[in-house]
């Protein structure tokens, strides 16, 4: 089946302007009830808001990693292909006419499917495909999609790339030009739903992306775009939409609910502010979160100006839910009133692929998993991210031997050639393995799941200690007497394990018997004890580079080299090189934990 090449569909709106969009005309016979009953009483409308949120380039129900269906221990099934499916049926349900279909992003990346066509075969090429995720949003029919951090990923002309190819557009009202200050894509959109004997309701749909953007793709974004929080923008703009008539407002957030931060105070800015939005700004009705990664099927918050409830709700990941918001109005005093938001999800697992959009994409699915299956080398032996939290993993070392040959040949020659490097990696994955014999694409790609590029900084060797004492604030303090349980050993006031870090090229102990900030012990490099003027040259990914994680020191750094080439890219030009992926080349013993000087393991 031939792929879909690039046939640029019209835009939906000018950049940094709002989105007019008029939906059917009368509710059909299954949503009589939503018109205007006889006999003098209220009018009402009843609208479905549907939502879906972090698609991260899943469009079927396949673990492209795994070269086989999708499955877990808890049912999910993932993809647009489902959701699509999903949204006919509520469709069905309550009128086609009733209905508005938003996401709150993280659109196209996170698969090899999103990575293969943002670089592989790129939608920025001339005459380049139509990304599977534009085909999949625009046969679904989605009215509008937020920003996600993730969107940035692939630099901002893959973004308008996208972005062109959509015939709905992608809101992000804190996504402002750097120079002017102004939105650089479209705010809001507002849709208009006709009822019989009174006046249309008006649904404004506000977009908010994440402020972590400017140090996640501070690449891509520095000097260029510039984003501001949520709470301050929602507070500009949803008193402008109520000005222009919106009877609804609904706020699409690419971020959480908790009201914490992923990067200490380098911006001043919440990660995840969805519920200060809701708390703080009036006039909201319903807010989609995204960005979590966490399920939430209704969360009631009340606005501490007006004592309203704010209903939120998020999605499972990768379209495993389908969020919907169940807005009932009545039409009183010359204007529409919501009376009532309920929000529930429904599981992609309770129903099949919709073959529309199997027919739409079987090509590119094909390519991709042509492309994932191709063998770049053998392995001597069978490597696995099993027991990387805990025990100094052979596979982990893969990664920060690449990352050091990388950094070491692209600084011969220079000032820095002759410094030590470093460098750290993280166990992404706990399921990660390159079985023995031939290694394919798929393999290594499951075990760096990011499309992180490399860059090169200088550290001390008391800023790496500091920067190794924070790592280990990752596991639970345990006592020396105290049984070990490794399900239990890790994630310390929820630290996620990509925040974990080997440091590579030196040896050190953790002892997790101490408290955390004094867990670091016997620490050398070249067989001594490191001196803390020592100077490195610290290989590290660009999210960690950016401040990722709130790492000390490492954000601020004096930066001597980066790239746009993945690590991933770069782990498989390695293995292809070398032909033989054999531990003796790469694997090393630098760290072990222990309880009083005694190993746990």
């Amino acid at each position: 089946m031939p792929l879909n090449r690039r046939k640029f569909l019209k835009r939906s709106a000018a950049t940094g302007a709002g989105v007019a969009l008029t939906g059917a005309a009368a509710a059909p016979a299954a949503r009589a009830a939503s018109g205007v009953p006889s006999g003098g009483r209220r009018k009402r409308y009843s609208l479905t808001v549907m939502g879906t949120t972090d698609l991260h380039g899943h469009v079927f129900n396949w673990d492209y990693f795994k070269d086989a269906e999708y499955a877990d221990k808890a049912g999910n099934a993932q993809g647009l292909a489902r959701i699509s499916t999903l949204v006919k049926q509520v469709r069905q349900e309550k009128g086609h006419c009733n209905t508005l279909l938003l996401d709150a992003g993280d659109t196209i990346q996170g698969t090899p499917l999103a990575y293969y066509y943002a670089k592989v075969d790129p939608i920025t090429a001339e005459d380049g495909p139509v990304h599977p995720m534009a085909q999949a949003m625009n046969a679904i029919g989605y009215d509008a999609v937020a920003l996600g951090n993730h969107e940035f990923n692939y630099g901002i002309e893959t973004l308008r790339a996208f972005e062109a190819q959509c015939r709905f557009p992608l809101l992000g009202a804190n996504a402002l030009d750097a120079k002017t200050s102004k939105p650089a894509f479209p705010p809001y959109v507002i849709k208009k739903f006709r009822v019989r004997g009174a006046p249309p309701v008006r649904v404004a749909v506000l977009g908010l992306t994440n402020p972590g953007i400017a140090i996640w793709d501070k690449a891509y974004v520095q000097g260029r775009l510039t984003f501001p929080g949520l709470e301050e923008q929602a507070a500009k703009w949803v008193p402008k939409l109520r000005s222009m008539g919106a009877d609804v407002v609904v706020v699409s957030a690419h971020s959480g609910t908790s009201g914490t931060s992923s990067y200490g105070d380098q911006v001043p800015y919440v990660e995840n502010a969805a519920a200060n939005v809701a708390r703080q700004v009036p006039g909201i009705d319903a807010i989609l979160v995204g960005h979590a990664h966490v399920e939430i099927p209704e969360l009631k918050v009340t606005n501490e100006q007006t004592g309203r409830t704010v209903v939120l709700s998020e999605p499972l990941c990768y379209a495993e839910r389908l969020t919907l918001f169940d807005i009932e109005l009545v039409f009183e005093r010359g204007r529409w009133e919501v009376e009532s938001v309920a929000a529930s999800l429904r599981n992609s697992n309770a129903v099949a692929d919709d073959p529309e959009i199997t027919r739409l994409l079987s090509g590119e699915h094909a390519a991709v998993v042509a492309y994932v299956n191709q063998v770049v080398g053998e392995a001597t032996q069978t490597l696995t991210t099993a027991e990387a939290r805990y025990k100094d993993a052979p596979i982990i070392d893969l990664i920060t031997t690449v990352q050091e040959d990388v950094v070491r040949a692209a600084l011969a020659g220079t000032e820095y050639a002759s410094l030590p490097v470093i460098a750290q990696a993280s166990p992404f994955s706990r399921t990660s393995e390159i079985p023995a014999g031939e290694v394919t694409i798929r393999d290594l790609s499951s075990l760096y799941v990011y499309d992180n590029t490399l860059v090169a900084k200088l550290l001390t060797g008391a800023q790496v200690r500091a920067y190794l004492e924070y790592s280990a604030e990752y596991y639970v303090q345990t006592a020396a007497d105290a049984a070990v349980d490794v399900d239990k050993l890790t994630n310390a006031n929820n630290r996620p394990d990509y925040n974990y870090d080997y440091v590579s090229g030196l040896r050190y102990e953790i002892d997790i018997a101490q408290p955390a900030g004094s867990r670091i012990r016997n620490l050398t490099f070249g067989g001594a004890a490191l001196d803390d003027a020592q100077q490195f040259v610290f290989a590290v990914n660009n999210y960690r580079a950016n401040g990722g994680g709130a790492f000390p020191h490492v954000a601020t750094a004096r930066e001597v080299w980066s790239e746009s080439t993945e690590i991933r890219t770069r782990i498989a030009e390695w293995v292809t090189a070398k032909k033989v992926l054999d531990p003796r080349d790469f694997a090393s013993v630098d760290w072990k934990l222990t309880r009083n000087g005694t190993p746990v393991f």
